[in-house]
């Protein structure tokens, strides 16, 4: 066992500014690097320091100057998880009193080792923000749920990455657990707190079940390159992955998928506008001028029951198929129309039909639509109940070429519909809503908002709000599924959260007796 002279004390392991306080104590008083060792006990760092004695036989202490870039290579450093990194980096201050070239010299051996060891750290802090799930956790007294994660970091990265979390997911109660240093954030204030077990994190919820067959529904056999998954995901993160038990089975099925794929015929777009609203003498608008059109007027519909209100639905739906009030019906496959019963409870609003949907001719059957039929079968909302429909009606997209290996092929690629495209199908939208007359309307959505409150609406500040509508039914603004599915799997699970509290609040729309909603 080695012994040493004098011990710089540190309050945790990834206390930087103590190795700070105590490397510039101990360079004052010219203590050697072999006489000095660090070690962290929490109780003796609070307490005052014991005065050093001159120990420099050279004359008095020289000072040592750190450039910036350094010094943000010692901070990083300071985080790994090797024994002997505050030892290893007090000597290379200790040769700069002599040698101040050395932090610029990237091949001095110190220095390249500590090179190395910053790089690990800041990869390890990049796979902690990908890789942490949260679950939910009720708490007695709280009215919104505790998020709670475990992680094993590889090094002493939480308190590095602690003020990403608390940047993103202000709004919401979170705790990390790791077996090194745990943290927990009210909502105002981050606490810290020793190391965790892994029994204390919560077990799988509802919302990892909805997590995990999206996944398996995105799972494309014709684009997996197994290396280079686990060289992004390296296996021993798996293991606090949810998804991770889906990797095995998807991979071990890949190649028979791939053959499916491959024997499988193309699929091409039809055309499926029926004949009688292509023919000469079909219904046309007989003018089109600032987004107004002289369609047959609906009747009126409020005192309708609801099988004239159908009657009414499927005659409106006919003319639609025939509208090229915009360029879009001209290249779309089919009018998709809403789906749903009349006197729906609630109607949910699009941007518009995705490729699936402009095949099928339904609305929300693609990847968004998967998801948002879970999310609602998740909170016991009954199909019978729920209308389905578009601001526009037609599919907008423009085509990319494919090459991968012996697949060549043209691809559908969604584009956003312009809001001139958006104001031409409003009356079609309109009608539905006359015509279905639902409790509440949910917008899905930046477009669907805009056409429903007839202004621009930024999403993140105006969702889960009610708002008036000309039609009695308030309008609930909320993210569009699309949005949840793209959001970056760091951001994916708050997001998931905070939207299915919005979907939550869509079921009890104000005005409403309260057995009602």
């Amino acid at each position: 066992m080695l012994f040493h002279a004098h011990e710089a004390v540190l309050a945790h392991e990834a206390d930087f500014d103590g190795f700070r306080r105590e490397a510039r104590r101990h360079l004052a008083a010219g203590v050697a690097p072999h006489d000095l060792a660090f070690v962290v006990d929490a109780e003796r760092a609070a307490a005052p320091p014991a005065p050093l004695a001159a120990e420099d036989r050279d004359g008095p202490a020289r000072p040592v100057h750190v450039s910036p870039s350094l010094l943000a290579l010692l901070a990083a450093a300071a985080l790994h998880a090797e024994p002997q990194r505050f030892e290893l980096m007090y000597r290379l201050l200790w040769r700069l009193r002599d040698q101040p070239g050395l932090q610029h010299d990237p091949l001095d051996p110190d220095r390249l080792r500590l090179g190395l060891m910053a790089q690990a750290v800041r990869r390890e802090q990049h796979k902690m923000k990908a890789f942490v799930r949260f679950r939910e956790v009720a708490e007695p007294g709280q009215a919104t749920p505790l998020h709670v994660a475990w992680f094993e970091p590889a090094h002493h990265v939480l308190e590095a990455v602690a003020p990403f979390f608390v940047r993103r997911f202000a709004g919401m109660r979170f705790s990390i657990l790791t077996p090194l240093r745990s943290l927990r954030w009210d909502g105002r204030t981050l606490h810290w707190a020793g190391g965790a077990d892994r029994a204390d994190a919560p077990p799988a919820d509802a919302g990892e079940a909805l997590w995990l067959a999206y996944y398996a529904h995105i799972f494309n056999p014709a684009r997996l390159k197994l290396a280079a998954m686990e060289n992004e995901m390296p296996r021993r993160y798996w293991r606090n992955l949810p998804e991770a038990v889906l990797i095995a089975p998807l991979a071990a099925a890949a190649t028979t998928r791939m053959g499916q794929m491959l024997n499988s015929p193309g699929t091409a777009p039809r055309r499926r506008i029926p004949e009688a609203a292509r023919a000469p003498d079909a219904a046309r608008p007989v003018a089109f001028a600032s987004g107004s059109q002289a369609w047959p007027p609906l009747p009126r519909v409020l005192p309708q029951a609801a099988p004239r209100r159908q009657v009414l639905l499927a005659e409106r739906r006919t003319l639609a198929d025939g509208c090229r009030a915009c360029p879009l019906g001209e290249a779309a496959t089919q009018t998709v129309h809403g789906s749903g019963p009349v006197g729906a409870r609630l109607m949910f609003v699009g941007e518009q039909p995705g490729d699936e949907e402009d095949l099928r001719g339904e609305p929300f059957v693609g990847p968004a639509g998967r998801l948002l039929a879970g999310a609602l079968q998740q909170l016991g909302l009954p199909q019978d109940g729920v209308y389905l429909t578009n601001a526009v009606k037609h599919f907008k997209y423009e085509v990319h070429a494919t090459h991968h290996g012996a697949m060549r092929g043209k691809r559908r690629i969604h584009k956003t519909a312009a809001q001139q495209e958006a104001l031409a199908c409003l009356h079609w939208l309109e009608e539905e809503i006359a015509l279905v007359q639902p409790q509440a309307i949910v917008a899905l959505g930046r477009t669907a908002a805009r056409a429903l409150l007839g202004r621009e609406v930024a999403v993140g500040e105006d969702r889960g709000r009610w708002w008036p509508h000309a039609s009695g039914s308030p309008v609930l603004v909320t993210l569009h599924p699309a949005a949840v599915l793209r959001a970056p799997a760091a951001e994916r699970e708050a997001l998931t959260a905070a939207w299915m509290q919005d979907l939550a609040r869509a079921l009890a729309p104000p005005g409403l007796p309260p057995a009602e909603a």
